[in-house]
């Protein structure tokens, strides 16, 4: 086995067994796991605790008690959470941190049926505004004043200032990365691609970044093949489960880029410079576009997904519906129309992460990659 193949292995085995990753967490450092449920929060406030910041996400599940709890209509991320925390998946995490953009994230933090603690915070939406940043440096603060309080530490400023930098440097690597597996598709496809991103959720961040950047390095030495299939951005909440990105390999479809919530969105830009590091962390909302879960009336993610496109020589856009989205729903018919009138290929298909069946994607995916070929 090569090195390229161990790393990705290694992520692979983390994505895809956090209980584990967590308990060897806690064996080294005698400390344990804070959960985050999507989609955005600061993380570098647990990071600064020392305690491990973990992402949950839910997982492709039958839905059978979490109906007791959430409406039929909740998306299937949310159903998953409330199915998994009430068989006590999440209950060994020492707090869960929940940030509320929309209805379905509401009613979760109101009907949490875990016994590990939860801190919900609000992420203002009229972002663009002095008083957005100041409104969440005071929730950041309750935030911090919980965290130590359950955890039992003390979170210096200090501390906080070198986990922003251990995050920044961390999505510096992840966009090396993504740039890396464009240009390496026979390399790193779909399923590996998002094994290696999804991995960051549950690692300690300059660790994770330690391998990423060995990655790189690694694929980087490599003769750059021509690759014959096509390539496509995706965008929406989420591309999982595997057995999705699997019927991309089968028709030789790479990402070229994506506009993921739980992938690329979370590395997109740093937090930036300053002196006060809650207001640096406040600041990241601010400058942050392009999610239907981050309001902007100027509506910039059609244009931002056309110059993706256009940076990446991708073929097309597919469209991550997560099912029962109501956000994601309302932003669709904008950017779709400004993706028809810059002539690019589109196609949505519909997330849910209940499915054990995947027929009818693969028929919608075969038959739209038959016609990215004729186009060639």
């Amino acid at each position: 086995m090569n090195r390229i193949d161990a790393i990705i292995n290694e992520l692979t085995e983390i994505s895809k067994n956090p209980a584990k990753a967590v308990e060897d967490f806690t064996k080294k450092t005698g400390k344990g796991a804070v959960g985050v449920m999507p989609v955005y929060a600061p993380e570098e406030l647990i990071h600064a605790s020392g305690y491990l910041p973990v992402g949950i996400w839910g997982g492709q599940k039958s839905i059978k008690k979490a109906r007791t709890y959430l409406p039929p209509f909740a998306c299937s991320i949310m159903q998953s959470i409330m199915e998994m925390q009430i068989e006590g998946a999440y209950d060994d995490l020492k707090a869960v941190l929940i940030s509320v953009p929309c209805d379905t994230l509401k009613c979760i933090s109101q009907k949490w049926k875990g016994t590990s603690p939860t801190i919900v915070f609000t992420h203002p939406q009229n972002r663009k505004i002095k008083g957005a940043n100041r409104f969440l440096v005071e929730e950041f603060k309750i935030i911090k004043s919980k965290l130590e309080n359950i955890l039992g530490v003390e979170i210096t400023e200090e501390a906080i200032e070198k986990s922003i930098e251990v995050y920044n440097e961390n999505r510096s690597a992840m966009r090396e990365f993504v740039k890396t597996a464009a240009d390496y598709p026979d390399v790193i496809d779909p399923v590996k691609r998002h094994n290696v991103i999804k991995s960051r959720y549950f690692m300690e961040k300059s660790e994770h970044t330690a391998l990423i950047k060995e990655l790189n390095q690694e694929i980087n030495k490599l003769e750059k093949k021509e690759w014959t299939g096509k390539k496509v951005v995706l965008t929406g909440i989420t591309a999982e489960p595997d057995e999705l990105l699997e019927i991309f390999k089968e028709f030789d479809i790479a990402v070229a880029a994506d506009d993921l919530a739980q992938e690329s969105k979370q590395f997109r830009i740093d937090v930036p410079a300053g002196d006060d590091p809650l207001l640096r962390l406040a600041k990241w909302w601010q400058d942050f576009d392009g999610c239907s879960l981050a309001t902007n009336v100027e509506k910039p993610r059609g244009q931002m997904l056309i110059d993706m496109v256009k940076e990446n020589s991708a073929d097309a856009v597919i469209v991550c519906m997560m099912k029962f989205c109501d956000p994601e729903e309302f932003d669709y018919p904008i950017y779709y129309q400004q993706l028809q009138d810059a002539s690019i290929n589109n196609i949505m298909i519909e997330i849910d992460q209940e499915s054990t069946s995947f027929e009818q994607v693969r028929t919608r995916i075969n038959s739209f990659s038959e016609m990215l070929q004729t186009q060639a």
